[in-house]
């Protein structure tokens, strides 16, 4: 038995000017793994109806389920109903449930009056299964076609996301056999892709057909992630474990975690652990690392603060960085960060603390400090550790590295002083 495959196809000229994001696609494609369904192709159109035509026919070609998103409001661009009306060769007619739940909205909820532009959004074709849309006013709607199945839903993300849930991801094992797929990931630091492939070579080689290994590389840092697909889910399980338990050894030198968690929560699962704390100073950042540590739920348990201290003014006041320092060594420079870090650590009373300073980019730089240096100081009680890095990209990417990387150092010296 062949695995299940799913395409999807996504709406609106503002994806292809990049004016919004396609998550859709994303979370999708996420929630159809969990199900045992893979993404065999994911294809963004326009606002153009032979485009959308074309697009239905190659993914028809290519999946066993066409899942489209977009295009289903009340204005003129809205062409996916009519366009999926007449490929389907049917009729419009108006679904009553829908009208009487459009009506409640509009006169219940929005406290407005429903205009007919509104009100034709209760029409759907007669060759369509309708899915009620309890978030939103635009239906899904459900086609078959020659063992396939093509659901169209609207773009807005938690509407899609509340038709997928109670209505697509249920109906999909009553309709196929999907089996089941899984992954497992780690992530390593300290060695780059092409040394990684190198240093895992022979048991890339000896993977079986049907598991696939990945290399995702991202500041500075490689994650391997191992897939494969089957039946039986046990089966496919222990295999997997197997391989993953080798793969592990294999680079076990630079292995940061075994999950495929994001560098701050590493970081915050260690201090939550062992009930230490952490907080930073930050200059060329602005912030950003004080943001990644606590973006996520209970992060209070182990972050305390920031101190931002873009200014030298600030570093001199709150800091302590000395008037000579930064007149001597300046403000880019390990002298000024092992004074910022031992200085918030000390304020803020915390087990560690990370300093962060340099030179973002695209000014600022001069021949002895180019844009892309920054130094880290990792400080706790008995120890500073610190580490100048030269990055090469722009503003954005160079503060995304200096975070991640001032995160991987203090992951270190958590681990070290275990």
């Amino acid at each position: 038995m062949s695995k299940v495959n799913a395409s999807i196809i996504t709406i609106g000229d503002e994806l292809l000017i990049g004016q919004v994001v396609d998550t859709n696609s994303s979370w999708i494609a996420q929630e159809l793994n969990k199900i045992g369904v893979a993404v065999k192709h994911r294809v963004a159109v326009g606002d153009v109806w032979q485009d959308i035509w074309d697009a239905l026919d190659e993914e028809s070609k290519k999946a066993d389920i066409i899942l489209i998103t977009g295009g289903l409001g009340p204005t003129a661009d809205d062409i996916t109903k009519p366009l999926l009306c007449e490929y389907f060769n049917g009729k419009m007619v108006v679904d009553e449930d829908t009208l009487i739940h459009i009506t409640y909205l509009f006169e219940e909820v929005f406290r407005r009056p429903m205009i007919e532009r509104n009100a034709r959004q209760a029409e759907v074709p007669d060759t369509c299964t309708v899915l009620k849309n309890e978030k939103g006013t635009a239906p899904g709607m459900l086609f078959k076609r020659d063992g396939k199945i093509f659901v169209s839903m609207p773009g807005v993300p938690h509407e899609m996301k509340w038709i997928m849930t109670n209505h697509v991801l249920p109906m999909i094992p009553e309709l196929y056999q999907t089996g089941y797929i899984e992954h497992r990931t780690l992530l390593t630091a300290g060695i780059g892709e092409s040394f990684l492939a190198e240093l895992i070579k022979e048991f890339e080689a000896a993977l079986p057909a049907h598991v696939k290994l990945a290399y995702l590389p991202n500041f500075g840092m490689v994650r391997l992630r191992l897939s494969s697909w089957g039946l039986e889910q046990e089966t496919l399980t222990k295999e997997l474990d197997n391989l993953f338990n080798s793969l592990k050894t294999n680079v076990k030198d630079h292995l940061v975690v075994d999950e495929d968690l994001p560098m701050e929560v590493v970081v915050g699962k260690l201090l939550k652990e062992r009930k230490e704390t952490v907080a930073t100073a930050e200059s060329c950042t602005g912030g950003y690392i004080a943001h990644l540590l606590s973006i996520h739920p209970g992060s209070s348990a182990f972050f305390t603060g920031t101190i931002v201290s873009y200014a030298n003014i600030i570093k001199e006041r709150l800091l302590g960085v000395t008037h000579e320092t930064l007149t001597t060594v300046g403000a880019v420079s390990e002298e000024t960060v092992v004074q910022m870090a031992k200085a918030v650590r000390e304020t803020m009373q915390t087990t560690y603390s990370i300093a962060v300073s340099g030179i973002m980019g695209p000014e600022g730089a001069t021949d002895e400090k180019p844009v892309g240096l920054v130094w880290v100081a990792i400080a706790s009680k008995d120890q500073v550790i610190t580490r100048s890095f030269r990055f090469r990209f722009d503003r954005r990417r160079n503060i995304d590295l200096t975070a991640v990387n001032a995160l991987n150092m203090l992951r270190s010296m958590i681990v070290d002083n275990s």
